[in-house]
């Protein structure tokens, strides 16, 4: 077992095993039980590329023995760092089939990201494409190769530089041998094991790495899929990231996967490039986000495509707005799906034949009747319904630690085992309704930024004497960041200089605050503590006065 984790407790596990939850199947189990049941049904679709499931079996073994070639052991740590592509999937699937763990980045990380995503897991190799809008990971791929002594190999979906492996090479070896079958099947996996690490954390701290078993994640796609009647008709379209808990797996390309049906990627996130997929390749499912449904309700031309197909369209990350949803029902003419949860575990999903009140304010139930659900106050006592407090869960498919992060653990888990989500809920029954973060977050449309980290970052420039992030509201995102800086004596910082020192030290994109505001002072509490709620009404107020005078 992958040392640094933290497993069910004995008593715990036999429970789940003895309800069938735990199938005892590997990720790659689930795949050879839908390729051995249809073998010639497309898979996966992306632009004119179309892969059946004969083909994913045929190319990840290839892909598979090649990287067993190169050394690459059940158990090594890979971080995965590649866009949504056909290759995305390929490699995903390859390493969970040879045992490897992938470490999950999202495309818009960057070296302060990457590199503290392979410190913490040790990995050793990096997959990533050669270069996308100017930007180089070869170029990447080598500093961490340089830095890491554990970091042996680096793949290049496209032209690989100096020292570094190309996918077309990795592909030729691997067609080249001819025992792929035995190499495969001499290996040894267990269900038990860890399958795949998803991301959570800021960007300045050792980030915290979630550690998911093969028989986890199989239930979680097995449960999401359930929740939207997955089945061999659905055809799938991500539209964030695969790196996305969401995407990946809740219920994602797995849980497609799981149902034998196909995945649809999206060559981008413009509208036209979505719907045009959609009517192309008769999408029932789409998993979107608050901003672009918000752009999607106000763009005329979406009654130029033919969306008869879709059916459903998941809202996840932050939570949807009622008048949004009911847009989305009389103006769509779908379903929405409010899908709530944490790629630590629990997923709560809106039921698809649910009232239409619970449809338009509710955040969903948990997909499976074995997760166990608490609202705590402060110091730990359970509320009443309808009382809000902090989101506490365990589970089967919920972990029960970070990987070697034993200080987090003891912070992030109560004495009996239960996650803190750190999210503001109520909860009627087993519906659960969310109403905010409790730890200093904004959620930018799904993507967390933690306050805390930004603000790190920002004191560290020279003219600037202490920094406070908050939220400000915007009608697409949700909320977006606005910097609260006060700066050293004789100093001067602009919008455009933070933008420069963000990018120069590679912080990711969505990181970055969205607008900057000098002030003297900071409002601070008898105690010192920065007020951040008067903060965040002071831009409010500002901005509803810049709208107003427009």
């Amino acid at each position: 077992m992958l040392q640094g984790c933290t497993f069910w407790p004995q008593d715990q596990a036999q429970r789940f095993r003895d309800a069938g939850l735990w199938s005892g199947q590997t990720l790659w189990d689930m795949m050879a039980a839908t390729i051995a049941r249809s073998p010639a049904k497309t898979a996966v679709v992306a632009g004119d590329t179309r892969l059946s499931y004969r083909d994913l079996d045929e190319q990840t073994a290839v892909l598979g023995v090649a990287l067993l070639e190169h050394g690459l052991k059940p158990l090594d740590r890979v971080v995965l760092h590649l866009p949504n592509t056909i290759e995305f999937v390929l490699y995903y699937l390859a390493l969970v089939r040879i045992g490897a763990i992938p470490v999950m980045a999202l495309r818009a990380h960057r070296e302060t990201e990457i590199r503290h995503f392979t410190r913490a897991s040790q990995a050793t190799t990096y997959i990533a494409p050669d270069a996308i809008r100017g930007f180089d990971y070869r170029a990447l791929g080598e500093q961490l190769k340089q830095e890491f002594a554990h970091l042996k190999t680096v793949v290049i979906v496209g032209e690989a530089g100096s020292g570094q492996l190309s996918h077309a090479q990795l592909m030729a070896e691997g067609t080249a041998i001819n025992d792929r079958s035995a190499r495969l099947a001499a290996l040894h996996i267990t269900p038990e094991e860890v399958g795949t690490i998803l991301l959570s954390g800021g960007t300045t701290s050792l980030p915290k790495l979630i550690p998911r078993t093969h028989q986890d994640y199989v239930l979680n796609a097995r449960l999401c899929g359930a929740a939207t009647q997955f089945n061999a008709e659905t055809v799938f379209m991500p539209i964030l990231p695969l790196a996305h808990n969401y995407n990946l797996c809740s219920p994602g390309i797995l849980a497609t996967f799981y149902y034998g049906g196909t995945v649809a990627l999206c060559p981008s996130t413009e509208t036209t490039d979505i719907f045009s997929t959609v009517q192309r390749e008769g999408v029932t499912v789409v998993a979107s986000v608050r901003p672009l449904v918000a752009r999607w309700l106000d763009d005329t031309s979406i009654g130029q495509y033919d969306l008869s197909s879709l059916k459903v369209v998941q809202n996840g990350g932050t939570r949807m707005p009622p008048e949004f949803r009911r847009r989305m029902m009389q103006e769509l003419h779908v379903t929405p799906q409010e899908v709530y949860g944490t790629a630590e575990g629990l997923i709560n999903m809106t039921a698809l034949d649910a009232s239409e009140d619970l449809l338009l304010n509710s955040s969903g139930e948990p997909v499976s009747e074995f997760d166990e659900i608490r609202i705590i106050d402060e110091d730990g006592n359970e509320v009443p319904d309808g009382t809000a407090g902090e989101l506490v869960t365990r589970g089967p498919y919920t972990i029960c630690g970070y990987y070697n992060a034993p200080e987090v653990n003891a912070r992030a888990f109560t004495p009996d085992g239960f996650y803190k989500m750190g999210d503001v809920v109520r909860k009627q029954g087993r519906t659960l309704y969310v109403e905010g973060r409790k730890k200093d977050v904004i959620n930018r449309g799904g993507e967390k930024i933690d306050c805390e980290d930004i603000e790190n970052i920002l004191v560290q420039h020279p003219a600037v004497q202490t920094a406070s992030l908050v939220a400000m509201p915007d009608k697409e995102f949700g909320e977006k960041a606005c910097a609260f800086v006060v700066l050293k004596a004789g100093q001067q910082f602009s919008f455009g200089e933070m933008l420069a020192y963000m990018k120069r030290i590679k912080v990711a994109s969505f990181n970055i605050p969205e607008r900057l505001e000098i002030v003297d002072s900071l409002p601070t509490s008898p105690v010192g503590k920065v007020l951040k709620r008067e903060l965040r009404q002071i831009i409010t107020d500002r901005l509803a006065q810049e709208a107003a005078t427009r």
